[in-house]
């Protein structure tokens, strides 16, 4: 069996100031897949612009990236990030089978649900969503994971803006360790082929 190697990559707003803030809903469970893939502490790596990297020597088929920056340009250093990621694969089938994976919030879904989409689909106004499709060349193998926030009842973009950079509760910081859970599977499934 062939693997396919994997750089899930999440976006949100940088910590500690924006740690656990529904907004940055991808690097909360970005945070818990660690655990589920058994990979290393995240530890700076400034070849992958200055992002935070976690990886497993011993398991080679993925690698996680948490974004260094604000949400809404978060292109940039993601492209970055994965061209360094691609140079790093030692033969031209293995960079192009290899898939970027972006974890993200979603205000549309329920929070702890995803949503899995390929790269041709709409970013239903998610900036940050917009930032990577813009910069990302195209025909980049890109799988986006959307992770449930919920929406609050007013549509009202400062109502909207409050809801998302609010700190999430210790109950909904559970549910993401369980949303981790999930995109894990969808990780080991897109490494092995089945996806």
């Amino acid at each position: 069996m062939s693997f396919r190697h994997i750089f899930v990559a999440s976006i949100g707003n940088p910590s500690p100031t924006y740690t656990n803030t529904l907004h940055s809903a991808g690097h909360t469970v970005l945070s818990h897949l660690r655990v589920w893939l058994h990979t290393s502490p995240f530890r700076k790596s400034r070849i992958h612009a200055s992002g935070l990297l976690s990886d497993d020597p011993r398991d080679p088929y993925w690698i996680l990236w948490q974004s260094p920056s604000l949400m809404n340009i978060s292109g940039k250093p993601l492209h970055t990030a994965w061209r360094t990621f691609l140079s790093s694969l030692a033969t031209p089938e293995e960079r192009k089978s290899a898939r970027l994976v972006l974890v993200h919030d979603e205000l549309e879904l329920p929070i702890g649900k995803i949503k899995v989409r390929e790269a041709e689909q709409s970013a239903k106004g998610h900036n940050g969503v917009k930032s990577v499709m813009a910069t990302l060349p195209k025909g980049t193998n890109l799988t986006k994971v959307g992770v449930g926030i919920g929406r609050p009842a007013s549509r009202e973009s400062n109502d909207v803006a409050a809801y998302v950079m609010r700190k999430m509760t210790e109950a909904e910081v559970d549910i993401m360790a369980d949303v981790a859970g999930q995109v894990s599977e969808v990780v080991r499934d897109m490494s092995n082929g089945a996806r």
